[in-house]
């Protein structure tokens, strides 16, 4: 087949957002398929380093092409900047690859569909947001939009199929919206091989349980079921005292605009977020080094049951780390116990933690297997395209 993905590694030029998006390019072209990434979002690009928007795409093109190279997709790309121009394969090459192509992936929606893109034989949306899309959904049918949500909506409608990471979603107990399309079941895929690497700096003494996270994205709340739901940042607060429950280090590498002396107090250690993620490799090497991950979820996921699970997690088990993260309804989907634990509450999250450090290496041997068996990108994508 030939298939276009999409992606924001450019707009977001960090190392967790090159894995969420990079695994599916490779993972097409490791199963034999021909493969374009493009990404054209209408957006401006983020410089991290400045922690600014800027519509300069010379650093964020440089950064784009290493990771293409790193995951052997070679020229395969092509990036239309916020001034219309297009870096890598040009506007003709890129038309003329969709015109001829099998699938477009719209992974997050990321994808401006223009025309020319539209000529692809099949089109897919895979929403990895659960319950801020279905909300948006929601809003334009009720007739109270956000800025520029009925235009992305109506940008919605010209896809053919409809996928999301809430694995939940149409069970009793999710509170997610079901309205206007049709959505299938999908989770993220992960290259297995590229995380069965040995990190010369995994023998430190004394590793911490880690995870990154940005504490609140400045996005307008979903309200679902009557609820205004909010970020990771709501969720945390009510785990803030672990660290004086457990016997363990625990580190979080937060982005954004958090309460740092605060979780000092309580405990935690700090890492910059950006600092440890500025591209894929050191982003890996700061998995690779952990002892493994404790995380929440956005309340948004958590109170509506959605079953979404986070790509990062699943890049920990890959890495043959144990994840001890919250349930959001994905303990009904995944095998829990071992390797993967899952909590709701302060004691679950103790206790978890708890028979992990019981028997580290049986739940890092355990980890991996949860990997293999669950997210391993060439089921998963095989998997996604006999859905389409």
């Amino acid at each position: 087949m030939r298939i276009v993905t999409s992606g924001l590694i450019a707009t977001y030029p960090l190392g967790g957002v090159a894995w969420d998006y990079a695994q599916y390019a490779a993972g097409f072209q490791r199963l034999g398929h021909e493969v374009l990434y493009l990404e054209d979002t209408g957006h401006w690009l983020y410089d991290p380093a400045a922690q600014t928007y800027s519509d300069d795409a010379t650093r964020a093109t440089e950064y784009l092409a290493r990771v293409m190279r790193q995951f052997g997709l070679g020229d395969h790309w092509s990036l239309r900047d916020p001034k219309d121009r297009y870096w890598g394969r040009s506007e003709r090459q890129v038309a003329e690859w969709c015109a001829s192509a099998d699938l477009v992936l719209n992974i997050s929606g990321s994808l401006w569909l223009r025309e020319a893109y539209q000529k692809a034989h099949c089109k897919v949306y895979l929403d990895s947001d659960p319950g801020y899309t279905q909300a948006k959904i929601r809003r334009v049918l009720e007739s109270r939009p956000g800025p520029n949500e009925t235009y992305a909506i109506e940008g919605m409608k010209l896809h053919d199929r409809f996928f999301t990471f809430a694995e939940n979603i149409g069970q009793p107990d999710c509170v997610l919206p079901m309205d206007m399309f049709a959505w299938k079941t999908t989770r993220q895929p992960v290259l297995l091989d590229e995380w069965a690497i040995e990190n010369p700096k995994s023998k430190i003494q004394n590793p911490p349980w880690t995870t990154v996270m940005s504490w609140k994205i400045e996005e307008r709340p979903p309200e679902i079921a009557g609820k205004q739901l909010g970020g990771k940042d709501v969720e945390f607060a009510k785990f803030m005292n672990l660290p004086q429950r457990v016997s363990v280090p625990l580190e979080v590498a937060v982005s954004g605009v958090a309460p740092r002396e605060a979780l000092t107090a309580a405990g935690w250690r700090v890492e910059d977020g950006h600092a440890v993620s500025r591209d894929a490799e050191m982003y890996r090497d700061y998995i690779l080094r952990s002892r493994g991950e404790w995380s929440v979820a956005k309340q948004a996921y958590v109170a509506t049951r959605s079953g979404w699970f986070s790509c990062r997690t699943a890049c920990y088990l890959a890495a043959g780390k144990p994840a001890v993260v919250q349930d959001t309804g994905w303990s009904r989907f995944y095998p829990t116990g071992r390797g993967l634990l899952a909590f709701e509450t302060p004691e679950e999250a103790v206790d978890a933690i708890r028979r992990v450090e019981g028997d580290y290496v049986g739940h890092c041997r355990a980890a991996r297997e949860v990997a293999t068996q669950c997210f391993d990108a060439g089921k998963v994508l095989k998997t996604l395209l006999a859905d389409c």
